[in-house]
């Protein structure tokens, strides 16, 4: 029996919508797995009588340029919560990952994590021609207190100690280009952010992460003003791009404002994109991240003659 021609019709474009979405689908989750070597749990140090580790996540047709990515939100970290997918644009462009995890405080208090990621540079560039990367050449990653701790090396990382015993302390851990979201960068100055108690100490989730003495207001202030990348901003400053949303009530919108504006006052690249109606975190963080390779390849890419 012969269907009517309506019925055909919408037949005909529900196989359609049916092969846009496969395809479409299809596309999206080819894009976000693409060829790769990993190698897991590298131990780069210790604490607590624990290994530090991270991974490293190859590219099929590396460019020979690494990026650190800081495995880290609420400054808790875990080899869990790393995924290859995520990075994906990075690793279609040709970056080598370095995802670098950290123990979670309060295990391991922030002015520790600090240091090992430090360490984890040092790792990683002391390492890096093993991994077919330029030494000279690291970007860094990372959202939230990922982003607090890429701007903590951005401004504080530098040359290691001279005559170390061991020789990857003796490497610098600076990075040469920042790519991030929402960083904290002021943590005695957490304006209208939720975490703010108003009564000059530190955000109130997270008091324990910044140990004992922490509730010490005249201690507090030693340690968030150490802690606060804002005040580090020198003109060795690397190239910085933020993305925020200026609805987020964890990290408001101003911590990232006001690190630019420190930042312009040392003649320092700082771009802010604004996520409207963003919140601490949205859903097209993953395709925002494409922008943050353009940033890489801007900066740290060797110049073509």
């Amino acid at each position: 029996m012969k269907l009517p021609r309506l019925v055909r019709v919408l037949l005909k474009i529900l196989a359609t919508v049916v092969i846009v979405v496969i395809v479409g689908v299809g596309s999206v989750w080819i894009y976000f797995h693409p060829s790769f070597e990993r190698t897991s749990g590298l131990v780069y140090g210790q604490r607590h009588g624990r290994d530090l580790t991270l991974d490293v996540v190859r590219p099929a047709k590396p460019n020979g340029i690494g990026v650190v990515l800081m495995v880290s939100g609420g400054w808790k970290s875990g080899t869990n919560a790393f995924r290859p997918w995520m990075v994906a644009p990075l690793l279609r462009r040709g970056y080598t990952v370095f995802a670098v995890c950290h123990i979670s405080q309060p295990e391991a208090t922030i002015m520790e994590i600090t240091e090992d990621v430090n360490r984890a540079v040092r790792y990683i560039r002391h390492n890096a021609r093993q991994y077919g990367v330029d030494p000279g050449r690291l970007g860094v990653t990372g959202g939230s207190s990922g982003g607090h701790l890429s701007l903590m090396l951005a401004t504080r990382g530098g040359p290691g100690l001279t005559g170390a015993a061991d020789l990857v302390d003796r490497e610098s851990s600076a990075v040469q280009a920042v790519a991030i979201f929402y960083p904290v960068t002021d943590l005695i100055n957490l304006g209208n952010s939720t975490e703010n108690l108003h009564d000059d100490g530190p955000p109130k989730s997270f008091v324990k992460g910044f140990g004992p003495n922490a509730t010490n207001l005249a201690v507090w202030k030693v340690i968030g003003h150490e802690l606060s990348p804002i005040f580090y901003v020198n003109s060795n400053l690397p190239p910085t791009l933020i993305y925020h949303g200026d609805a987020d009530t964890l990290v408001p919108l101003d911590q990232s404002e006001r690190f630019q504006a420190e930042a312009r006052k040392f003649g320092r690249t700082v771009e802010v994109v604004i996520h409207p109606d963003g919140k601490h975190g949205w859903l097209s963080m993953l395709w925002d991240i494409r922008q943050f390779v353009n940033w890489f390849d801007q900066y740290l890419r060797p110049p073509t003659n």
